[in-house]
């Protein structure tokens, strides 16, 4: 994801009582406290080993998100593949991601969270083995599909092991800030590892470098964990996890395809037409179902919409910036990967000195007022960056990164914590997966947002040169702008006479950069709008 970190809650319900682990032994006589001293220290390790493990799961998913970003150049040049094309390798992936959470969560709780993590993580493998040796970019985003399943089932399941190993207050703090640590160390090495692994041995290792990951992983989780399930498990909502998968994913497809072939086509009126049906029907089958995955009764508290609003619009308009960000770097900047996963690190970087301003400020003013703040950062970081995007200078763009970025640190667990603290215990597993959802939802609607914007207004811009320079309307096609768009601009300017490689990339270059740059001002503006939505909804008095 975009930076993809997932939430240190998962929409899965604890156990009413915690079943013996295999670190834990029975207590030992009196008088033998050098034994019980043995003992505890074993349990603490074994403990240690379980979070160790669990939190390498999640950084996996975390790592495998971002790395893609800084690939889809490459990856656009050996299928020759379209904008759309590229943007549903990301999409693919988040798709089935979000629509899978829920559904994942109460899978685990039912059949295991053990067995659900194993069986998620051989799905994984399988899937980048798919990834890794696919012939085209169909049967890429197919396997991307396929990989996203795994990776719901890996995460819930890892977050509830964390919860159920993890039970007294002091203990549990410090596992989630150790589970933290790792995703914001996943979060900022993953544009430099996607860029060396894609310079130097090609982007089919991105994923294919999964296998050995997982294979030791899933060594490690069964020989250390023990299963444990909620025997008080409600059914899975089928019906309402097939109505949300669908309405989702036709809505994405909706935003793709039009960004590429325009929106007043039939097509993409029934395709939109059918995605608000499902989302309906969703509605009335959850207000109806006996085992609904969303009770819609927690939307009649203003202030849990308000910090909801505050997760779309961080999710919205800042995580989206690892997708996009690469792709400008790349294009407007003609960097080599490598070059474009180090000029993703202020942004990264920014992203881990967030949390501690949020801290500072809410020791002063309500998580609500902070979630306002950040959301303003981010606002302002994304108008900056549009600001300058086309001045081809680094330095004020990375300024802008950094703004949006400590925005989006200020966001990253206080969203989440905003949500879960309006919720009674009872529902907390039902919070944190509306929290999660909402997150992966706004990421994969972003893109197809975004991307429309970027394309529609770099084809924009391409045409305004064709009109300066009508000798080049032939070679400025509706082919050359998609391969541009997609980051193959190399292959883009090889069709043309020599002479005009060096006019033509300028070109290509200035187009880009005033695609992303409008991009940007409309992430801000809608971030904006939403730090004004949340002062109405949780902070107006």
């Amino acid at each position: 994801m975009s930076s993809v970190s997932p939430t240190p809650s998962s929409p899965v319900s604890a156990p009413p009582a915690r079943p013996r682990t295999s670190h834990e032994h029975r207590a030992p006589a009196a008088g033998t406290s050098d034994g019980a001293s043995a003992q505890h220290s074993a349990g603490r390790r074994a403990s240690n080993f379980i979070l160790a493990t669990a939190s390498g799961i999640c950084a996996l998913i975390v790592l495998d998100t971002n790395v893609v970003a800084v690939s889809l150049p490459s990856i656009a040049r050996t299928f020759h593949a379209s904008f759309a094309d590229v943007e549903w390798v990301v999409s693919a992936y988040m798709v089935t991601f979000a629509s899978c959470l829920l559904a994942a969560g109460g899978l685990a709780d039912r059949i295991g969270r053990k067995r659900t993590l194993l069986i998620g993580l051989a799905v994984f493998a399988l899937a980048s083995l798919g990834c890794g040796l696919a012939p085209s970019v169909f049967w890429l985003n197919v396997a991307r599909a396929v990989k996203g399943l795994g990776a719901a089932m890996e995460i819930t399941s890892a977050l509830a092991i964390i919860g159920h190993t993890f039970r007294e207050e002091k203990e549990r703090a410090r596992a989630w800030a150790l589970w933290g640590m790792c995703m914001g160390i996943a979060t900022t090495v993953a544009p430099l590892v996607g860029g060396a692994i894609t310079q130097y041995v090609g982007w089919r290792w991105i994923f294919l470098m999964n296998l050995p990951i997982c294979a030791v992983l899933a060594w490690c989780a069964s020989r250390a964990m023990t299963e444990s399930k909620n025997p008080e498990a409600a059914a899975i909502d089928k019906v309402g996890s097939v109505l949300f998968g669908l309405a989702l994913a036709s809505a994405i497809w909706t935003l793709i395809d039009a960004g590429t072939h325009g929106w007043m086509r039939a097509a993409t009126f029934e395709r939109a037409g059918f995605s608000a049906l499902m989302f309906v029907v969703f509605v009335l089958a959850e207000r109806r179902s006996r085992h609904a995955m969303v009770d819609l009764a927690l939307f009649r508290d203003r202030r849990f919409v308000g910090a909801v609003l505050a997760m779309f619009g961080y999710a919205a308009c800042a995580q989206v910036m690892m997708t996009f960000l690469p792709l400008y770097l790349q294009n407007a900047f003609g960097l080599p990967a490598v070059a474009a996963g180090l000029g993703m690190l202020p942004f990264a970087i920014s992203m881990i000195v967030g949390p501690f301003i949020g801290a500072a400020m809410l020791r002063h003013y309500s998580i609500a007022w902070v979630l306002i703040a950040g959301l303003l950062m981010i606002g302002a970081g994304n108008v900056a960056v549009g600001s300058v995007a086309q001045s081809g200078s680094y330095v004020w763009v990375a300024l802008g990164m950094i703004v949006c970025g400590c925005g989006a640190g200020i966001m990253n667990g206080n969203t989440q914590k905003a949500i879960v603290a309006l919720v009674a215990p009872s529902r907390m597993g039902m919070a944190s997966g509306i929290s999660t959802t909402t997150r992966f939802t706004a990421i994969v609607m972003s893109v197809g947002v975004l991307g429309g914007v970027l394309s529609a207004r770099t084809t924009g811009a391409f045409a305004s040169h064709v009109a300066a320079r009508p000798s080049m309307a032939d070679l400025i096609d509706s082919t050359f702008v998609s391969r541009v768009l997609a980051g193959d601009a190399a292959a883009a300017v090889a069709q043309a006479p020599e002479s005009l490689h060096a006019t033509l990339t300028m070109l290509a270059r200035s187009s880009f950069a005033s695609g992303f740059s409008v991009s940007m001002y409309v992430a801000g503006a809608v971030a904006l709008v939403l730090s004004f939505c949340v002062w109405a909804f949780a902070a107006r008095k």
